[in-house]
């Protein structure tokens, strides 16, 4: 399997877990103190980065460290957006739509040689 695809794929799993861990507490451990959400939100992060340190491994084969950070900064805001509006029940804000549209110009950016 192409190893883009795969790292696009391993960004996205890593990504849900990225979220939940760093958002998920403020709908679900409100009532705990900090460090009780701290230390659920580091065993969150565990299943982030053990599948964001491979992907970024497979990725680097065969992409640089800047379309790395670029892909995932688009997935980023790819889950943090439904996140956010389905799961804590923020209103959706044109600004989301403005940082995507920058986003497309990052990528464009960061993507360009590749396609000239």
């Amino acid at each position: 399997m192409n190893p883009v695809i795969i790292t696009i794929c391993m960004l996205v799993c890593s990504n849900i877990f990225m979220t939940f861990a760093w958002y998920g507490h403020l709908k679900e451990l409100n009532n705990k103190t900090w460090i009780v959400a701290a230390l659920i939100s580091w065993g969150i992060a565990l299943f982030e980065y053990l599948l964001q340190v491979p992907a970024n491994r497979i990725g680097y084969k065969v992409l640089t460290v800047g379309e790395l950070k670029i892909i995932q900064e688009v997935i980023t805001l790819s889950i943090f957006v439904p996140f956010s509006y389905f799961y804590l029940k923020e209103p959706l804000k044109i600004d989301y739509l403005w940082a995507g549209i920058c986003l497309v110009g990052a990528v464009y950016f960061m993507f360009r040689s590749r396609f000239a």
